[in-house]
C-alpha cells in the first residue's frame, strides 16, 4: 500500500485516482505523519452472463439436469398473453 500525504494527493488527484482505478492500488492517506484515510479500487464489476458462467459447475449433474428440465417451457401451453389483471 502506497503512503501519500493529504498535500500531494490534493495536488495530484486525477493521478493518484488514475493510480487506484487502472493500477488497482490502494493509498494511505496521511496528515500530520497520522493516516486518516485509505484510497482502494472499486471490486471488480461483471456481467450477470459472466457471474453465471461457472454455475454448472457448481450444481450436482442430478440438479442441473432438473433444473433444465423445469425451465422448458411445457409444450401444452398455448403461448396466449393474456392480461393478469383482466376480471
Amino acid at each position: 500500500m502506497q503512503t501519500v500525504t493529504a498535500t500531494d494527493l490534493s495536488r495530484n488527484f486525477r493521478v493518484m485516482l488514475n493510480r487506484v482505478e487502472f493500477q488497482h492500488e490502494e493509498l494511505l492517506i496521511v496528515r500530520n505523519n497520522s493516516p486518516v484515510a485509505r484510497l482502494l479500487p472499486d471490486l471488480a464489476t461483471m456481467t450477470a452472463a459472466e457471474a453465471f458462467a461457472d454455475l454448472y459447475c457448481t450444481l450436482p449433474k442430478e440438479a442441473g439436469e432438473q433444473w433444465l428440465a423445469d425451465s422448458r417451457i411445457d409444450e401444452t401451453v398455448d403461448g396466449e398473453v393474456r392480461n393478469p389483471w383482466a376480471s
